[in-house]
């Protein structure tokens, strides 16, 4: 699928992998042929060292295109949360689908998630893509996330209803409705992974549930952050809460609540068991 990639699109590729400076995971020179062998490439030829390991390996992503899938395997494997155990770093899948998952876009391909395994297929932009600069691109659907299939339903339909309020000016609304969302399937998370510690799920709160998803390390810090905030909006519900915060949510408002939930479904589908 990713043969006719443009080679601006395999250097970028190559730095992602490579790691290092502003990229999450290091790699080394024998690293990185680790990676094309667990990529299914066979005969990798050693990195003489005449050329950088960026250089070297956006060669070898050069010489395999007209080897159906080749490229494809390499790009899956920089995403598999397989690749990452050993370094104790459970969310640089994540990160790194986000790196990747800009190039790619503008090539037309995006990395999904499907019940925690990546794949790539045809970019799909969201039907708001074109009203919304800051939104944070989904690539997952809530049912592969959210293994209760009566609660992805309500919580899919939550997001759409969240999308109308948006498109109608009901700021307020979307807000609360995000917030409940984000409570749903961090919920969820917790009763799938840890069932254990799931006997009352009733008495969880919000706070407590992204608390426990930060501390797993089923997503990122700045989505614990963002996520308290969300919280906070999320008591608008009450109307003396928004009485004493004294300004109702706007549409810049929703525009920073929004990614949150976005950034949290996409780390959860990478942080899948």
């Amino acid at each position: 699928m990713l043969e006719d990639l443009d080679d601006n699109t395999l250097d970028g590729i190559a730095s992602i992998a490579c790691g290092g400076g502003d990229y999450p995971v290091y790699r080394s020179t024998n690293d990185i042929r680790k990676l094309l062998t667990q990529a299914k490439w066979n005969d990798v030829p050693p990195h003489d060292g005449t050329t950088s390991r960026k250089d070297w390996l956006a060669k070898q992503l050069r010489s395999r295109r007209n080897t159906a899938g080749a490229i494809d395997a390499v790009v899956l494997r920089l995403v598999d949360p397989r690749e990452y155990i050993a370094r104790n770093e459970p969310l640089a899948a994540a990160e790194v689908s986000t790196l990747l998952n800009t190039l790619l876009t503008a090539e037309g391909f995006e990395i999904s998630h499907h019940h925690g395994k990546p794949t790539i297929r045809p970019y799909k932009p969201t039907e708001d893509d074109g009203d919304d600069p800051t939104d944070t691109t989904l690539h997952v659907a809530m049912a592969d996330i959210v293994s209760d299939r009566s609660l992805a339903a309500v919580l899919d339909q939550r997001l759409t209803e969240a999308r109308i309020c948006r498109r109608h000016g009901a700021y307020t609304s979307a807000v609360i409705m995000l917030g409940s969302l984000l409570e749903g399937i961090l919920l969820d998370a917790v009763a799938t992974r840890l069932p254990n510690d799931t006997t009352r799920l009733d008495n969880w709160t919000l706070d407590n549930l992204i608390k426990t998803a930060r501390q797993h390390r089923w997503i990122q810090s700045d989505r614990h952050d963002f996520g308290h905030l969300l919280r906070q909006y999320r008591n608008l519900v009450h109307p003396r809460a928004e009485i004493r915060r004294g300004d109702a949510p706007d549409a810049h408002t929703l525009n920073m609540c929004w990614p949150v939930i976005s950034a949290t479904l996409n780390d959860l589908a990478a942080t899948a068991p």
